[in-house]
């Protein structure tokens, strides 16, 4: 739903009262001049990579480093949104470093123009984002004064947990292991079927209401009904508090998409506690928008009840005077870099039955997928890339490795949940949505995400030797 020199800073905790919030730490930026292609070396171009650094904690004489595998997206927004990191850092005396992916937040390789022409991106790829990191390692270690025998453990969620257990798989000699919460290595074509995404999602609603879900599955086809009509769009609009009125059939799939979307976020980001890594939100957000749709409903009253339960991720604070359906959640996350990403080797196959999920039923066809990926980029998707670059389910040859994830996160239907290998570590969180155990400790926490921290942190100090 998805990180050569910035110059050298520290990175200060501002407050600790509330971690959750999105100003939880202030900090300097540096960056790093890398090389745009790590592996072909025809192309001698450059571009800055941004970071983040803190050693308030760091014990300079060979203390540890944790290093931050950037996401698709704003670095500093990870990186205020993954308090697990410092929490612990002073009981480890380790450095922070937060590497923002090439391509996303300030890391863009030709400036205010990378996504203005297809010919730019050709170096957007997971593989020249993992040689960015370990070179930018490399460097830190050559120029931090006692760095150079510090040992490397990898943190990353979601997508940056993806290339933190890669990272490990493939730069075994940089990094001593990786954490790597809420990471859907095996969503890939082959590996997972393509209607587990949707079903996981569908049992965290089913979880706070078996009625919510019905009320979800009959909404598609009453939205579609009433918005058949230029009187239903005009309700719709309404009822939605809409800032573009509806005026096209069209307008009505857009509104459908923008809906599955936001059942698809508040499942993501179902916690304990209040929370803004996406939308402001109440405690287990899923129960609070169920508790609009709990009632059995038909027609307008259904539609009703749909927008009342999306009113709450989109505008729980009642700031917004009306709600946009071309916007979703934060604008942290890098929508153009990530499809372009998932039209060429992130090709993960999503389907709905209508039965066994919520949503309407539709198929996956990696030849039409194909075909719009072609239209938008130039480009063709490699269907098996990732299962062939990153080894697939052959991970037995891999070691060190913590592969957490909630079973609320419908992410999770594409995450490692048993081990392959003795040094493989899988931390299943019965009650946890997306990588909840990288957020910051919270008096709301359950007692299965404790746990879990307790756990990560002992095999850390097993990998670190201090154990």
């Amino acid at each position: 739903m998805l990180c050569g020199v910035y110059g050298r800073m520290s990175i200060i905790p501002k407050s600790f009262k509330n971690k959750n919030t999105a100003s939880d730490y202030e900090y300097k930026t540096e960056y790093f001049v890398q090389q745009i292609d790590h592996f072909g070396f025809a192309n001698l171009d450059t571009y800055k990579q941004r970071y983040l650094i803190a050693d308030q904690y760091w014990n300079a004489n060979g203390g540890p480093i944790f290093f931050y595998t950037g996401n698709e997206g704003d670095i500093t927004w990870f990186c205020n949104n993954t308090g697990f990191m410092w929490d612990i850092a002073a009981e480890f005396k380790a450095l922070l470093v937060f590497a923002e992916h090439r391509y996303y937040g300030e890391s863009l390789p030709y400036g205010p123009d990378t996504f203005k022409s297809h010919t730019h991106l050709n170096y957007l790829t997971s593989e020249q984002a993992l040689a960015d990191f370990a070179v930018l390692i490399g460097q830190l270690k050559r120029s931090l004064p006692g760095a150079a025998n510090s040992s490397v453990v990898a943190f990353g969620g979601s997508y940056g947990g993806m290339l933190s257990a890669w990272m490990r798989i493939k730069y075994p000699n940089v990094i001593v292991g990786a954490l790597a919460a809420s990471a859907p290595i095996w969503q890939f074509t082959g590996i997972t079927p393509c209607e587990a995404f949707n079903q996981v999602l569908t049992n965290a609603f089913k979880q706070a209401s078996q009625i919510c879900v019905e009320n979800v599955r009959n909404s598609w086809a009453t939205i579609t009904s009433i918005g058949g009509t230029t009187s239903g769009r005009k309700f719709l609009s309404s009822v939605f508090n809409l800032c573009k009125p509806m005026s096209h059939q069209s307008d009505v799939d857009d509104l459908k998409a923008w809906l599955t979307d936001a059942w698809t976020d508040l499942a993501m980001v179902n916690y304990p506690y209040p929370a803004n890594f996406l939308e402001n939100l109440p405690a287990w957000p899923v129960k609070a928008v169920c508790n609009k749709l709990s009632l059995p409903a038909e027609g307008e009253a259904l539609v009703q009840y749909v927008a009342d339960a999306a009113n709450i991720y989109f505008n729980y604070t009642g700031d917004s005077t009306c709600l946009n359906t071309s916007q979703q959640a934060t604008g942290n996350l890098g929508d153009l870099g990530w499809g372009y990403q998932s039209c060429t080797e992130m090709v993960m196959p999503m389907c709905a039955d209508g039965e066994s999920d919520m949503f309407e039923p539709k198929s996956w066809n990696f030849t039409d997928f194909s075909e719009q990926c072609y239209k938008q980029w130039k480009t063709r998707p490699q269907e098996n890339w990732i299962t062939t670059e990153y080894w697939g389910k052959q991970l037995q040859y891999a070691s060190n490795i913590i592969f957490s994830n909630g079973l609320l996160d419908p992410w999770s239907s594409g995450g490692v949940l048993e081990s392959p290998a003795l040094t493989l570590i899988p931390i299943v969180i019965p009650d946890g949505a997306h990588h909840l155990d990288l957020r910051a400790s919270n008096p709301l926490d359950t007692a299965a995400v404790v746990a879990a921290r307790i756990q990560e942190k002992n095999l850390i100090k097993m990998w670190l030797g201090q154990l």
